[in-house]
Order: C-alpha cells, then structure tokens, then sequence
C-alpha cells in the first residue's frame, strides 16, 4: 500500500544516480492590469518567525506579471540584501524535512490549508487536483481542473470603448472525486480535531505519488491505520488513481467509508449544502458566477462505475467524468450506491477486524471538448477505465515511476552539498512537469493545474520562461506548446484587424484564443507578445531542429507577427531613418504606454529577422513549403526586405549622458520613486496609490531591460549590462514573482554574486515558503521554470545565440558543483561545473562541438575537462540606490529621488481644519 521504501526509507531507482547524495458576469478588472479573480489569502506567519529574511521587510507581495490590479498581495518587497542566507530557514524543518526527491509533512497544522493544497497538488498538464485532504472537510479552496475546460461569461466595463475584451474566461472547477470520508465507531476522521499518533503526508518526485500514512486514535480509544495513494497519470492523459486503506488496530469495530464525486463548481460540499457557507466573502478571490455553469447531461451508476456529464452553460464546452470502484477485504462488507446529477457517492460498511485491511481504488477518468456531444465522452471515459481493468492499477503506478524516470534522466538539476536547495529544485522541475507534461492541443496555464489564480489563463511568461526549460529538456512538450499558438493564429489575426493592425496580435491573457484582458493599458498594449512567441518558436526550432514544423505552421507565426510589427511602428527621418513603436507596454506594468520601450523594441527586431532568416532558408532548402507558404499567406517579396529594413533601424534607446539604455523613450524624464524610504505599509505599490502615480516615476514592477539584457544578451556589452543592472535594480521593486530570476541571471553574469544567490533563493521558495503570501491560489509556474534558467544560464553561465552552446559559469561561493544536462538534437550533453573547471560529456547522441570561456572543445562520450581560471568578476554588495542621485540629465537636470505625497488621515485632516 505505501511504497516499498516508506517516508523515510533509502531511494533506490535510475534516478539516484544523480541524487544529491550520490554526487462569470461581473465587472471588468480594476488598473495595473485588474486580476479581480486573484486572491491573496494563505498563512499569515508572524515575522519574527521562521520565514523572516534577515534584513528584509517581512511582507512580500503576492503579485505577478499582468493584470492583478487592486487584488494583489499585501506586504512589501524590497531588494534582497546581501547577508548570506540559508537555504534551510527558508521552511520549518521540523515539519518539512529535508529530502533530496520528497516534500514531506510530518505533522498537520490546520492553520495553512491553502499553502499546503498548492504544495501536495497534482497534475499531468490536462488534469489537476489540489492537494486537498480526503475527508473534505479542512480545506482552504477545493479545486479539481482541467486544462482548457472553461466557461465564458460577458465582461462589463464601467465605460466602453472600441476593441476593449468582451469575453471573460474562467476556468470551471470539475466534480471533485477526492473525497474519501471515514467513520469508526460512527465516528468521523476529522484532522483538526483528531487524535493523530503519527501523521506523515508524502510528495514522491521520483514516483510521482502523494502518499498519506496516519495512526488515528479514535475517542473510544481504538487505534486505525489509515493509508493512502493518489496520482495523475502522466502516460495516461486522462486518469487519476487514487487507494485508501484502513486497518484497525486494536478491536473489531464498525467501519464505514464513504467515497464521493461532488460538482462543487455549481455549489456542493460534501455535506451538499451551498458554497457560499464554506467560502469567505474576501473580494480578492475568484468572483463565484452568478449561473449554474455545469448543466447536467448525464448521470447513472452501479455499483462500480459512476459517470457524469455536463455541459457549460455559455461556453457550450462538454465534459465527461466517469469512477471505477474496486474494493479488498477478508472482512464482510456491504455496498451502497447513490448516484443523482450533482453528486454521486459508494458508501462501504465494514465490520472491521483487527490487523485485516480494507483497501478501496478509484480510478478516474475526464475527458472534455469543445463540441463532441457529452454522451460521446462519456463511452471514452469508459474506454480509459476499460483500460486500467485489463491492466491492473499496480501497472499504472510502475508506468507513472517509469516516466518520471526518463524525465529525470533528462531535466535534473543537481547542486552538491546543497541539500534544502537540492529539494527545491526538484519541486520546482516537478512543478513544470505537471503543468506541461500531458497539456497537448491546450497551453500552460499560469497557475498550471494547482489552482483557479488568473482564472487558468495563459501568458507570455510561458513563451519566455517555461519553453526555453522544455526545449532542452523534453522537446516533444516544448513542440506542443509552440505548437499551440500556432493553432490560436486566425483569433490573433482578428484581433489584429480589431485594433487596425496587418498581421497577428496574440492575446495578452486567455484560454480560448479571444483576449480576455480588460484592462488595455497593462495588458493589450503589452505588443512584445507576439515577439515572445516567436522567441520560443524560434528558440524551438534552433535547438531541436524541427524544420517540419517550421515549414509547415511555425513559419506562419513568424510572418504574421513580423507583418503586425511593421505595420504598428513607423519610419521618422532626422538625417538618418530609424524605425519607432510608439503606445505600448512593456513587461514592467508599473510603466505603461510608452513610446520605443526597450524590451518591445528589442524583441520586435529579433521577431523581423527570425522572419527574415525563415522565410529565407526555406526559400533555398525547401521550396516547395516556401511556394505553398507564399500562395496561403499571399507573401510578397518585398516584404521580407520590409523586416530587415525595419529591424536594422530600430530605435533603441541610449543615454550617452548617463551611458544607460532608458525603459522608453521619455523614462528617465520622470522623477526616481525613492523604494529605500517607502513606508512598509505603502507597499506592494500598487495597493496604495492610484496607477497614474506611480506612471509619473521611475520605479519597475519587475525587471524590463534586465531582462532584454538576458533575452537578447549578444546585443549588449558588458559594460552596458553592468551599467543597466546597477541603475534598474535599485528602482526594481520586485512586486512580481517573473522578476527575481531575470536579475539573479544578470547580477550573476555582471558579477553582483551575492545577489544573483539571494535572489535565486527567493525565486526557489517563492511557493515553498509562501514569500509572497500567495501560494494557495496555485504555483507560479513561470518563476519554477525560471529557477532552471538562473540555474542554468545564470551559475552555469550557458548561452546559446546561434548553433553552438557557450559556457562562461559563476558558480556562487560554497557551491562545489553544479551539474544540469542540455538536449540539443540528438545529443543530451551532461555538463558540470566547478570551481575550477566545467566537465562536459555526452549521454546520448553525436558528438558536439562547444565552446568554454572561448576555449573550443568537441564532447564526445568521454568526459572533457575544462579547466576555468575563477567564476567570473565578483562584486560585493548590491548596486548603490543614490549612485546616480545628485547626477545631471542630459537637459541638465538634477536627478533625485523622491516619494508621492502621503495623504494624512482623515482624523488628522479634521483636526487641521478644526485648528486654522
């Protein structure tokens, strides 16, 4: 029943070769994007406790990228200081112990549910299932979800305009099928109030298993055993498998366990009252719609199968769920059935006798779609469980540890010596896994599957953070992922037209492909969208060498995206012609509409080359794909010539009185928002002053130009990296959890050393730890797979502009090794870095040529030691906040920073008035 090694057992299995110890209607979104469905809610820690950071303010934002508006998180971030942190106290170690392949939680506290449910979630990249207890009762939000499976509903707007969002998109929490009640001695295990002897619930990263083994001692004094099993399959799309076992201890006893399938999204519990009595008022969660949205299609059951079906009430999306029952015991036990539209329960009564089992499986299937009739995936639900009959549920546990065992093969990340971050990294990779693994003809939501944060919707922060991870680490995902902006192109080439624009504009946020972002200033101005797109379509095609892909849809992409750039900026002349994007937003959404941002502008142009080079190299290496791509997108030659143009006369702007690349056009003409004297109860920003204030400042979100500087590094010196870092992350105020990654990349390669660490541990236990008080509305997936980047391109130092890997590591100080592997063709290159040399070898594949602080090396499988003369330069300290105070513009200028004008209170105000 529990696995073979139990909690705290040896590991054993292919994977330890690289262990650590082994070396609804409702009103459109408010400003600053409007993320009216995200909430902030989770443990509220006191700050002299264990997640303090030493000089660190003790709140930190619950905010991300894109439109969260007035529901953001509460608290302040400032920039990480200096101080070395141990990666231990980032947890309560008496409670999560450390472990190089599990999470465990070795005692229950009632007081974090939502955490928690976020921490032990599950999922394949289709199905998701928060890790909510099996008894249903102690819970912070129920959540079982289905990527892509959605409900629409109309978005009102205080004040229409042209081309806002019409359509919202949420996504629909689906019957709950893990709920798993039992009564001893009519008693219900309840764990708020139980008598728990032992308690041990386990995440296994290797098997892919949440494992739960408790003692309970029931108030009649009789001791239970109570084991359990749950699992998303990922080599089965569409199944989840779940087992409970009970065993009394001490005397025989009445049992009764009650296994039930609740539609919650229109209302139930599990004692089928209504939600609104379970659910808090808090106006930051997800607004509940105001209509039924599952209608019931179809229902029945006997006494081993259940099946339900719905229909979305205004989507008209279809979905079909359907449970196999199978239960052992030498004791008698005795079945009843309920099954109605809403709600479906197996209850089995026992008379327990002591030290025999009673072990009962439910395997699960869901399918859904957009048009097949709900009775029609209803028969394929029953095929999948047709299925697992004939090939026994212990086959699907050994196939989920077989597949976890090729990923880890191919994605592990290990850090010598490191074991509290050895045990991060691999949740976070997991955490990817089970976002993407299976999503296949849908996107990687925000939140993956963990929660209903952002409403399920997808962003750019996919294109730019989690597909460069699955490129080259499981490329098939990575295709499919590309693959599906591909097939959202008609919906971006209507709302190109929408807003007066040639070729495609993808949506900011959304599900079905239409925009759902009503908040057009943080959201449908953020144009670099569609250059991020082509940014991981690119970046696919280069490391995997898809070429099919890119003759035959990729190179689509590519030129609608290239065609909307050119159409949206123009040509100004002033001696010489330059190319300007006016009216856009860049990723810092404390900036918004602005002309010439440096990040849209830099990225427009490696999108009209990409194009360029395309439709280019398709033209001589495949010409029949070039002709039938010309003939379906009505190509012309001249406007391939059009891009280049375009792209070698962007403007990009540069100060050279200050010798730094401005955010904009016009950025560095606004005052410095002085973040070192802003109260800690003004913080986040954006909960405390309107967003035209903070427009008026220099002052960042998240990271913009450090994060061209990564993105697009070959195009920028070393001095100009170093002297964008050192003016941008001082005003950087980090209020979104994209941002910690990106400058832990750049103050690595610019030297801030220290830094890059502090905030690569932020960004590893941004979740684990809750820094930003949001974990239990779901993972944040983009900043997971960004850990993998500031591992890999950061400390690993690697880059990868044309066809051939570079390495150039900053290992940080205490760290002995560093060892990640690359996939690039054919070849998995295992590469390890010291400090003192990089060790490069093949595990599969021909051999490659490399280059390694400009020493080039061909890698065989023979390991090839490189020898590295240091990690780079080293910087103490972080960039001085007041460097450039007292400095001149180049109008002449003073530069200073400042603070908005804090309003008194109203008592205050009174007592003023009262005194002139």
């Amino acid at each position: 029943m529990t696995r073979p090694d139990g909690p705290t057992g040896p590991s054993n299995g292919p994977a330890d070769r690289t262990s650590d110890g082994a070396s609804p209607q409702r009103p459109a979104s408010g400003p600053i994007g409007g993320y009216a469905e995200d909430h902030m809610d989770g443990p509220r820690r006191d700050p002299s406790g264990p997640l303090r950071h030493e000089r660190y303010h003790e709140d930190v934002p619950g905010h991300r990228p894109g439109e969260r508006g007035a529901h953001a998180g509460r608290g302040a971030h400032r920039r990480p200081e200096t101080v070395r942190r141990d990666p231990l106290a980032y947890l309560d170690r008496t409670r999560f112990p450390t472990h190089p392949w599990r999470l465990t939680e070795s005692f229950f506290d009632p007081d974090d549910h939502g955490t928690v449910e976020t921490l032990f979630a599950l999922g394949n990249g289709y199905i998701g299932m928060r890790g909510n207890l099996e008894e249903g009762r102690d819970f912070h939000t129920h959540g079982t979800y289905v990527n892509g499976f959605h409900e629409t509903w109309p978005i009102r707007h205080a004040e229409e305009a042209f081309g806002f969002a019409e359509v919202g998109q949420t996504v629909v929490n689906v019957p709950d099928p893990k709920v798993i009640r039992l009564y001893v001695d009519d008693e219900p295990l309840l764990l708020s109030v139980a008598d728990l002897v032992t308690y041990d619930r386990t995440l296994d990263l290797r098997d892919g298993v949440l494992y739960r083994d408790i003692l309970w001692r029931t108030p009649s004094g009789n001791r239970v055993r109570v084991r359990s099993r749950r699992m998303v399959s990922f080599r089965q799309r569409h199944l989840a498998l779940m087992t409970f076992e009970v065993t009394v201890l001490d005397r025989e006893v009445p049992v009764v366990v009650s296994s039930r399938l609740i539609n919650r999204q229109d209302g139930l519990d599990e004692y089928r009252t209504r939600a609104g009595s379970a659910t808090s008022a808090d106006p930051r969660r997800a607004t509940q719609f105001d209509h039924r949205v599952l209608q019931p299609e179809v229902h029945w059951g006997d006494d081993t199968r259940t099946v339900l079906a719905y229909r979305c009430t205004n989507s008209g999306m279809t979905l079909g769920v359907a449970i196999d029952h199978h239960v052992e015991s030498e004791n008698v036990v005795e079945l009843l059935t309920q099954v109605e539209e809403d709600y479906a329960k197996h209850v089995y009564r026992v008379t327990a006798q002591p030290g025999v089992p009673v072990v009962i499986t439910k395997a699960v299937s869901y399918h859904t779609s957009r048009s097949v009739p709900a009775r029609e995936l209803v028969n394929r639900c029953r095929r999948t469980l047709d299925r697992v009959r004939e090939e026994g549920v212990e086959r699907q546990f050994v196939d989920q540890r077989a597949w976890l065992d090729e990923y880890w093969d191919r994605s592990d990340v290990v850090v010598e010596g490191q074991p509290a971050v050895q045990q991060a990294i691999r949740w976070n990779l997991f955490q990817i896994a089970q976002a993407a693994a299976r999503a296949e003809g849908n996107g990687i939501a925000a939140k993956g599957l963990t929660g209903s944060g952002y409403s399920g919707h997808y962003f750019w922060d996919t294109e730019v953070y989690v597909v460069p991870y699955l490129v080259y680490t499981s490329p098939v995902v990575a295709r499919n992922a590309v693959r599906f902006r591909y097939t959202m192109l008609p919906a971006a080439q209507r709302r190109a037209r929408q807003l007066n624009e040639d070729g495609a504009l993808f949506p900011w946020r959304t599900i079905n492909g239409e925009e759902a972002s009503a908040y057009y200033a943080a959201g449908t101005a953020q144009y670099h969208i569609d250059a991020d797109v082509a940014y991981a379509l690119s970046r696919y095609v280069q490391v995997s060498g898809d070429e099919e892909f890119l003759a035959r849809e990729g190179i689509d992409v590519l030129v609608q995206t290239a065609r909307m750039w050119v159409d949206l900026g123009f040509w100004r002349g002033n001696g010489s012609d330059s190319f300007h994007i006016y009216g856009v937003t860049g990723p810092d959404e404390y900036t918004t509409v602005v002309n010439d941002n440096l990040f849209t502008n830099v990225m427009a142009r490696f999108n009209l080359r990409k194009a360029a080079e395309a439709v280019r190299s398709l033209e001589t290496g495949a010409p029949l794909d070039h002709t039938r791509m010309v003939t379906r997108l009505g190509l012309r030659e001249e406007e391939v010539g059009d891009w280049l143009r375009a792209a070698d006369a962007m403007a990009i702007p540069f100060d050279e009185h200050l010798g730094i690349h401005p955010q904009d056009s016009q950025f560095h003409e606004r005052e410095v928002w002085d973040l070192a004297e802003t109260p800690a109860d003004k913080r986040p920003l954006l909960l405390h002053y309107h967003p035209l204030v903070i427009y008026r400042f220099q002052v960042l979100k998240q990271a913009d130009v450090v994060l061209a500087l990564f993105l697009q590094g070959e195009h920028f010196t070393p001095e100009e990296k170093k002297a964008d870092f050192e003016y941008y992350d001082p005003i950087t105020t980090g209020d979104s959890s994209l941002s910690a990654v990106v400058q832990s990349i750049v103050a690595a390669e610019v030297g801030y050393h220290e830094l890059a660490l502090r905030y690569f541990l932020d960004a590893l236990f941004v979740d684990l730890a809750d820094l930003h008080h949001n974990a239990a509305d779901g993972v944040h997936v983009a900043s997971a797979a960004g850990t993998w980047a500031a591992l890999v391109h950061g400390f690993g130092g690697m880059h990868h502009p044309d066809d051939v890997l570079t390495f150039d590591p900053r290992l940080p100080e205490g760290w002995t090794g560093l060892t990640f592997r690359l996939t690039v063709r054919d070849a998995r290159l295992r590469v390890t870095v010291r400090q003192d040399c990089v060790e490069l070898a093949l595990e599969t594949g021909t051999a490659l040529e490399v280059v390694v602080r400009g020493t080039r090396v061909t890698v065989g499988r023979q390991t090839v030691v490189v020898p590295i003369d240091g990690q780079g330069p080293r910087l103490p300290g972080a960039p001085d906040a007041s460097a450039l105070r007292g400095s001149l513009r180049a109008d002449g200028t003073l530069i200073t920073a400042s603070i908005p004008h804090l309003p008194l209170p109203a008592a205050t105000e009174a007592e003023e008035w009262e005194a002139r």
